[in-house]
């Protein structure tokens, strides 16, 4: 570890930070129904898609409504997506003639961007022509994000509102959310990045000379385009293979850090976001706190393991104090690859600039737990913020318990009702992860897309697995998952990992809403200060903790002791 590798992460941390409190307030107005700076120029777009639709934006849906709403939206981008994917061969904007997707594959993928986990068992440049990446995949980039945003605020309406019978409007929440935010940051972010050498072209791919003589193809396309919504929607998909680590899509030290703040400039702004709703901003930076406390953890360990010396590379005259550089961006070296793998795992974004696979045993750890423990450290956009409550929820019940009183929160009462909605949201992941993986383990389908034996196997299938229900979508790049039995195995994941867990949370967000307002009381357990935050990423370090203990200490624990033994897989 180096001076400069620490001043690299806390500058990072530093611009997250000054950002999050004007976000948070744009973002609060605009959900609020407020105007903003946007409004006289993108208002009269708002009301024109909405007399298209037929929607009456001030017209309030329950949380079943919502719900619904959610779901049927999601059926139809499914459906259309896997439509242009198996339609690629006869679509336009195909200069390379690549012919449809396959329909195991074509499965794989739509449901992998529908459900914003951007899970890719392909490589970009090879199979997806430019009509199916802006068509299909770029266009749910922009869907999936703005849902993710819409169902935050519903269950931030649930503890704000009192008495209330709706949780706002989804068609209307989904507008706002691309129309106003998602929308013209990423025309800024596309510029940004065409300018800083990223490619933006409908021109086909160009052939060039080696010094060698030979012929190489260079891919192109409308990169710059997709970049944009890809980080700032944490969403992942890379247009090329090599995602982030390759030059077109991250040319530059510059354009590392641009990446790597839009990752998490929306889901840090919407605890701010939480804060106002509720009248208390403290509450939502004692939430943002707690983010920040596994975050900084995360990436402590994680550049500490790959700094390290590794025993193997050690035996073999290797020098150790250059750590292990396998597998990471050589631009960027070892502090920069080990941030960018803590904030993807961390924000549910799944793009990567190095190669998970290559990293120690404990360094490949840390993605793992960041994504088991709820992709609730920061997370996707907003999908970290109604994780994250999810487990407030949870704390504030195991704090009730211990002083013997009905628990609170944020003037809520939290009754058995929303405790077992919140338990059922919080088991989805799990459940599809270790399930998943069970099958895995035990069908010849499963082991055969291995490339490693023995413990690392086992992590690479816990990766996908964990990747998969917790939407994600990065890999550890060492699994073959491009057959039927992964493409299908890691879909139902994504399903359920999204859409399993969607559904109790309006639930309780629907519980909390219709309930009235608790003032605060001698008694009342304070959720905006340190004791809180220690009490909250304990909360979620003990369920995730005892949830996944036994499957990592068969994969990455055994592992990290194999090493130090001097054996590889």
């Amino acid at each position: 570890m180096t001076l400069n590798g620490w001043i690299q992460i806390a500058l990072f941390c530093a611009i997250v930070l000054l950002i999050t409190r004007p976000l948070g307030g744009f973002l609060a107005r605009l959900f609020a129904g407020d105007r903003t700076f946007l409004h006289p120029v993108l208002a009269p777009v708002e009301r024109g898609f909405y007399r298209v639709a037929g929607v009456r934006p001030e017209q309030e849906q329950g949380w079943a409504p919502y719900a619904l709403a959610t779901l049927a939206f999601h059926v139809v981008g499914f459906v259309a997506v896997y439509a242009i994917l198996r339609l690629q061969g006869v679509l336009p904007l195909n200069p390379q003639g690549f012919a449809g997707v396959a329909p195991d594959l074509a499965l794989n993928t739509a449901v992998s961007f529908v459900t914003n986990t951007n899970w890719q068992s392909y490589g970009g440049e090879a199979t997806m022509s430019y009509g199916s990446q802006m068509w299909a995949l770029t266009v749910q980039n922009f869907l999936s994000a703005a849902t993710g945003m819409a169902l935050a605020v519903a269950l931030v309406r649930g503890f704000a509102r009192k008495s209330a019978k709706g949780v706002g409007n989804f068609w209307a929440d989904l507008t706002r959310s691309v129309l106003y935010v998602l929308l013209p940051a990423c025309v800024i972010f596309a510029l940004i990045y065409a300018a800083l050498g990223v490619p933006q072209t409908l021109q086909p791919y160009v052939t060039a000379k080696t010094l060698e003589g030979a012929d190489q193809t260079i891919a192109l396309g409308p990169v710059a385009s997709q970049l944009a919504i890809k980080m700032l929607g944490t969403n992942g998909g890379g247009f090329f293979n090599a995602n982030s680590a390759h030059p077109f899509e991250n040319p530059s030290a510059l354009s590392n850090l641009v990446q790597m703040v839009s990752i998490f400039a929306i889901g840090a702004a919407l605890t701010n976001v939480f804060g106002r709703m509720v009248g208390d901003e403290r509450q939502g930076w004692a939430i943002l706190a707690a983010m920040g406390a596994l975050f900084l953890v995360g990436v402590g360990v994680l550049y500490w393991a790959e700094s390290a010396a590794n025993p193997i590379h050690a035996a073999l005259g290797l020098d150790p104090a250059a750590g292990n550089m396998e597998g990471k961006e050589v631009r960027f070296g070892i502090a920069l690859s080990a941030l960018f793998a803590v904030i993807t795992s961390a924000a549910s974004c799944g793009a990567v600039i190095a190669m998970h696979d290559s990293f120690s045993a404990i360094g490949g750890l840390v993605p793992m737990i960041n994504m088991q423990l709820g992709e609730v450290i920061v997370g996707g956009v907003g999908a970290g913020l109604y994780g994250i409550l999810l487990f407030a929820v949870v704390a504030v019940f195991v704090a009730g318990l211990m002083v013997g009183r009905t628990p609170e929160y944020v003037g809520k009462k939290i009754e058995s009702r929303e405790v077992k909605l919140t338990m059922l949201a919080l088991l989805c992941s799990p459940a599809a992860t270790l399930l998943a993986l069970a099958v895995a383990a035990a069908a010849p389908a499963g082991l055969a897309g291995l490339l490693n034996q023995g413990p690392h196997g086992f992590s690479e299938m816990l990766y996908a697995t964990t990747s998969a229900a917790a939407n994600n979508g990065s890999a550890f790049a060492g699994l073959t998952a491009n057959s039927p039995f992964w493409n299908v195995t890691l879909a139902v994941g994504m399903m359920i990992g999204r859409f399993a867990l969607i559904v109790p949370m309006l639930a309780v967000a629907g519980s909390l809403a219709a309930k009235g307002k608790v003032p605060p009381s001698a008694g009342t357990f304070p959720t905006d200060g340190a004791l809180f935050v220690g009490l909250l990423v304990g909360v979620i370090v003990i369920v995730g903790g005892l949830t996944y203990f036994p499957a990592l200490t068969l994969g990455p624990v055994a592992d990290a002791f194999a090493t130090v033994a001097g054996q590889t897989w």
